[in-house]
């Protein structure tokens, strides 16, 4: 049994996330934890609410609430639509948690005790009218290296290029459009990266197996320019970590707070930690999956995010973990995904544009989405979704294969043989060719599963949910049975024990409707088919079922089109 730690990118706190965020982090790192449970690895699948920053101070302001409580409140309404989407984690946690606070004080004092902190007198941008130091991500204008006009005070989008606010052209606040600014002189820490550039440059060229578009955004930041640059992880601001060296005050940072990208990964740690609270027990129960000289070693760690999050991930927080020179767990595998685009444009939480994850549920059940972005997940380049093709998906994928298939056999063998499984003759050819079908694809549904290729899982998934109709058609059983009950029996005998099959391969993918399979059958057996000719054996003659309902229904053409007016990019 493998251990397997696994961890998807915080979503932050301000608003509900929509489905480019939710496939670009929680949904496939779901996939993974889901299979990996029933491959019958031991699993710790870690999320968390991402609290801190300026963000979160405003959306509070905005909605009138002090940010605590608003955090809080906004906590429970993200793990409730996380809950109702089928997302399995062991623990969703909080950055603003107590184990986050000393987890991250205790990493910044080791780094200043390795000489990995800098305190830095610097010039900042200060917003007279706002009234306040302006965070980086606040901060717009003209980028000095491509010209594009909305490059952020950190970073510009269109180039990838890292700034600072004080290098753009023409800029201007984006909490008041105001451009009345001034730099004005603050002190804060700053981590030493460059001091591990090699460091992280060899561990990073080490990683041969991982994504192209991972390694590629690292190696950028790297080498590009002038390489890796060392970076502030303190702030101004009220809300957020207060600044101490370990359990002690900084002097001189006293009033400030550690940046939101310092503390946010720390969190995959303290949110494990925060689940070993809950469920009462002591350091040892988190210590084991990321210590490696408290049993961590024996572990596999794998991240999920969007491709924005891979500097973060690749060169900052492994330079705080290598940093602390001590024994934590550093991630074996990222996988990253680029971004969806929603109906000719890009999905937003600012404009309010896409459809958000309440939305999605409150029209259909979360299985028709999770198989719609996770068969079209961003993999190898930027998606779409539109709603023709989400329709054409759900009504060919799970309605007229999967649905169909389960209610057809189930239907015809209550109609000849009652609600159990039949008897009938011994399996022939015909079966013994699709036993042999099954055992290739599925052996290469694992390997996809394994390599976390989703879309390539989606696709043998479907292929093995193809290979039952096609059995179906050709067996014919309906023939069969005016000529040959006993041969026809023993066609639905093995139908009936491959929508089990079914619902325990499906369940990564669509949980939901593996467990209303499952009930249907009237089995609790969830294991994995290693040997497809033992599993297709596993309800014996006599075994009674009932008849599910419709499993997916079609998504009609005025459904589509309601739908598509309704959310045409605009959150009311």
């Amino acid at each position: 049994m493998a251990r397997i730690l696994i961890t998807s990118a915080l979503p932050y706190i301000n608003g509900i996330k929509h489905l480019g965020n939710l496939v670009g982090s929680q949904l496939p790192a779901d996939l993974f934890a889901r299979y990996n449970r029933g491959r019958g690895n031991e699993v710790m699948f870690i999320c968390a609410t991402d609290e801190h920053g300026t963000p979160a101070e405003l959306a509070a302001a905005k909605a009138g609430q002090p940010v605590a409580e608003y955090c809080a409140e906004l906590h429970d309404v993200q793990a409730d639509i996380a809950k109702r989407f089928g997302l399995s984690f062991d623990y969703f946690g909080r950055s603003s948690s107590p184990q986050n606070h000393r987890l991250t004080q205790h990493f910044a004092g080791k780094l200043a005790d390795n000489d990995l902190i800098e305190e830095v007198s610097e010039k900042q941008v200060y917003s007279i009218d706002d009234g306040r130091f302006l965070p980086d991500r606040y901060i717009e204008g003209t980028c000095p290296n491509c010209g594009h006009e909305g490059a952020r005070g950190d970073q510009c989008d269109e180039c990838t290029k890292q700034l600072s606010p004080t290098d753009l052209i023409d800029p201007y606040s984006t909490i008041s459009g105001s451009k009345n600014l001034e730099v004005r002189e603050t002190k804060h820490l700053f981590l030493r990266q460059s001091k591990l550039r090699d460091t992280l440059d060899e561990w990073i060229s080490s990683k041969t197996d991982w994504p192209v578009l991972t390694t590629s955004i690292a190696k950028k930041w790297l080498h590009d320019g002038d390489g890796l640059r060392d970076r502030g992880i303190t702030r101004d601001l009220d809300w957020g970590v207060p600044v101490k060296r370990g359990d002690k005050p900084w002097p001189g940072m006293e009033g400030k707070v550690f940046y939101v990208w310092f503390d946010a990964p720390i969190e995959y740690i303290g949110a494990t930690a925060e689940w070993a609270e809950a469920n009462g027990l002591d350091n040892s129960a988190w210590e084991r999956w990321w210590r490696t000289d408290k049993g961590a070693d024996d572990v596999r760690y794998v991240q999920f995010m969007g491709k924005d999050n891979v500097p973060f991930h690749t060169l900052s927080f492994p330079a705080t973990i290598i940093g602390s020179g001590e024994p934590w767990k550093l991630v074996d595998y990222i996988k990253s995904f680029n971004y969806l685009n929603y109906d000719g444009g890009q999905f937003s939480t600012s404009k309010g544009r896409g459809v958000f994850m309440d939305q999605a549920l409150s029209i259909l059940p979360s299985d028709y989405w999770r198989w719609w972005l996770l068969s079209h997940a961003p993999e190898n380049s930027d998606a779409e979704f539109t709603w023709e093709n989400f329709q054409a998906s759900v009504n060919k994928d799970l309605a007229d294969v999967l649905g169909n298939f389960a209610s057809r056999v189930t239907k015809f063998c209550r109609s000849k043989f009652g609600e159990v499984v039949p008897e009938g003759s011994t399996y022939g050819p015909e079966e013994q060719a699709l036993i042999n079908t099954l055992d290739k694809r599925i052996k290469a549904y694992n390997t996809h599963m394994d390599d976390m290729e989703v879309r390539k899982a989606a696709s043998e998934l479907r292929a093995i949910w193809v290979a039952g109709n096609e059995y179906l058609q050709t067996a014919a059983p309906w023939a069969k049975f005016k000529e040959d009950p006993d041969a026809a029996a023993a066609v639905i005998r093995l139908s009936l024990n491959l929508i089990r099959l079914y619902a325990v391969l499906s369940a990564p993918f669509i949980p939901d409707a593996s467990a209303t399979l499952l009930k249907a059958m009237n089995t609790d057996d969830d294991s994995w088919p290693d040997d497809v000719a033992q599993a297709l054996q596993t309800l014996p003659a006599g075994h009674a079922f009932t008849v599910p309902e419709v499993t997916f229904a079609k998504i009609t053409d005025a459904q589509r089109e309601e739908w598509q007016e309704k959310f045409a990019g605009k959150r009311e």
